[in-house]
């Protein structure tokens, strides 16, 4: 019988490793681009946004990235003093913090092209096996935060 309590058969374990291994892959492609993983992470959303013709407002920005306001402030401060984003407030409604890339945010993104083919490499996976696994991993997520009914009565 398997020992629930050995850190290798932990579900938990292997995604936090393969989490911070996939990040230091990350890390010298982006470092060329003068980004962090979590920057890139925004900057994904961003050119995803622009590319649709929607506007970005922070709150929303936050959600998908699945970020509270703490982590993700200091993260815009910086893409910002390094002119790929500007923030802008709602005339509306000043709660509401718009986000639109700059020119340089935008010429960002044809350098950045090439980062998902070099990843591809380095993981050593074949593309399929690799959009398997995303996939999984997308469906756990998904399960993962659909509503609970609460166990204790």
């Amino acid at each position: 019988m398997t020992d629930p309590l050995v850190l290798d058969n932990q579900v938990c374990f292997a995604l936090y490793a393969a989490n911070r291994a996939v990040t230091a892959l990350y890390r010298p492609l982006l470092a060329s681009l003068g980004l962090t993983y979590p920057q890139y992470l925004v900057m994904l959303v961003l050119w995803e946004a622009e590319a649709a013709g929607e506007p970005m407002r922070v709150s929303d920005l936050g959600q998908r990235l699945r970020l509270d306001s703490g982590t993700l402030t200091p993260l815009l401060k910086r893409l910002e003093q390094a002119k790929l984003v500007a923030r802008s407030r709602s005339q509306q409604d000043e709660r509401v913090v718009t986000l639109r890339l700059t020119p340089k945010g935008q010429a960002l993104r044809e350098r950045a092209l090439d980062v998902p083919g070099q990843m591809l490499c380095r993981t050593g996976l074949d593309a399929d096996a690799l959009f398997a696994l995303r996939d999984q991993l997308k469906a756990l997520l998904s399960q993962l935060e659909q509503p609970r009914a609460s166990s204790a009565q």
